[in-house]
Parts: C-alpha cells; sequence; structure tokens
C-alpha cells in the first residue's frame, strides 16, 4: 500500500503505451537526500528530464540543495556531494518552486525508479512550506521492472530491479552513478525500453503507422 501522500500511481501497465502516445509529457526524476526517512532527513539534490513520445523536449533540471544538516562521508562517497559543495546553494523552499515550474502541472506524468522514496521527499519538503503534496499521475519504474521481467527474479545475483543493474543489463549507459540529473536520465531510458520491451501486450496501442519515429514497437 502506498502512503498517502504518494497513492497517485500508475499501476495499469497494459495500458502504458496508451498513456506514453496519448500526447501527455513525462518527467523522469530522481533525488539525492541526506538519509532514508523523508522525517528526520533532507534534499541534497533533484535531478529531472522531460519528455514524451517524440523525445526529450525540454533541457534538464539539474539543482543542488543546502540541507540542514551536514553531509555524511559515507554519501559523500556514494554520491560524490559533499558538503563544500552544497555550502553557497539554495535551500530546498528556493529549489523547490523552479522543480515545480519544471513539472509545468499536474497533468505532466511522473516517472521515477522507487517513486514513493523520491515523492516523499519532496512532498515532505513541500510540506515544511505549507504547499500541498504533487497531484502527478506516477510512474514506479521498479514495480515495472518486475512485471516487465519477472524471470529477472531467479538469477543467483542480488539486487536485479535495482536501477544501475538494469542500466547495465539493457546496455544504458550511465554518466554518473547517484547524481540526480544523471539517474533521471537512465530512468527515463529504461522507461522507454520497458515499454519498447512490453509492447507485445500492450493494450490500445496506437497503430505503428501513427507512433513517433524510432518508437516502433519491438516485436519479440
Amino acid at each position: 500500500m502506498y502512503p498517502k501522500s504518494v497513492r497517485h500511481m500508475f499501476t495499469d501497465y497494459r495500458h502504458l503505451a496508451r498513456l506514453f502516445y496519448s500526447g501527455r509529457d513525462f518527467v523522469a526524476f530522481d533525488t539525492e537526500t541526506t538519509g532514508l526517512h523523508a522525517a528526520d532527513s533532507y534534499l541534497m539534490e533533484i535531478g529531472a528530464v522531460r519528455f514524451n513520445c517524440k523525445g526529450v523536449c525540454a533541457e534538464p533540471f539539474d539543482a543542488l540543495i543546502r540541507p540542514p544538516v551536514p553531509i555524511s562521508e559515507f554519501l559523500t562517497q556514494l554520491t560524490h556531494i559533499d558538503n563544500a559543495m552544497v555550502a553557497g546553494k539554495p535551500r530546498a523552499a528556493e529549489v523547490l518552486p523552479d522543480f515545480l515550474r519544471y513539472l509545468q502541472g499536474s497533468g505532466t506524468v511522473l516517472v521515477a525508479h522507487n517513486a514513493p522514496f523520491d515523492l516523499g521527499f519532496i512532498n515532505a519538503e513541500l510540506e515544511r512550506m505549507t504547499f500541498p503534496p504533487l497531484a502527478n499521475l506516477t510512474v514506479d519504474t521498479l514495480p515495472l521492472a518486475r512485471w516487465a521481467y519477472p524471470g529477472l527474479v531467479r538469477l543467483k545475483e542480488k539486487g536485479q530491479y535495482k536501477l544501475q543493474s538494469l542500466a547495465k543489463r539493457f546496455n544504458v549507459e550511465v554518466l554518473a552513478a547517484h547524481r540526480a540529473a544523471d539517474d533521471a536520465r537512465v530512468c527515463m531510458e529504461l522507461f522507454k525500453r520497458m515499454l519498447q520491451d512490453t509492447m507485445p501486450v500492450q493494450k490500445d496501442c496506437p497503430p505503428p503507422g501513427q507512433l513517433a519515429a524510432g518508437q516502433e514497437p519491438a516485436l519479440f
């Protein structure tokens, strides 16, 4: 069960193609945070990329954030974000209005890997600002990957459905793992790959001649 603030989840995966080719814009996004729990941890980076069935349709969004707590050495080693990098950066309350403008309203579909985590942090910051939580329809690529590739669960290695593991499996180039902007781009690429690979079971998909160039269904 998703938390109350992140229940706008798209889970009808057999109609994902209909949603994607409906003409709506999508924003794949990712966050880097000072901890695992939004109640006592904070954003330190947001990255996002806007796209639709014709391709990327805006410059990426990439913002470092100065959290109200120090960044641990563990997180610096993981993300390569240190306290000096964020010392002169704006607080979340200054960055989030720009992020909301990038989303261009609740009609944009959000895409994230383990979306409740990222949404939870963004909504926690919005609540601190007395803003309402995001109401955008959201596709979580983690359960989508489990639905699209159920056979991966039988593999011996662990973490088959992690973002970086999926990127390696499907030859999606990773330029800066655990940095929000690049993780958002990787998430977008994996989302499109999952849609392509599940075309044979998609319902109400537009005829091939109506699809954008480079978006023909994969017949395998």
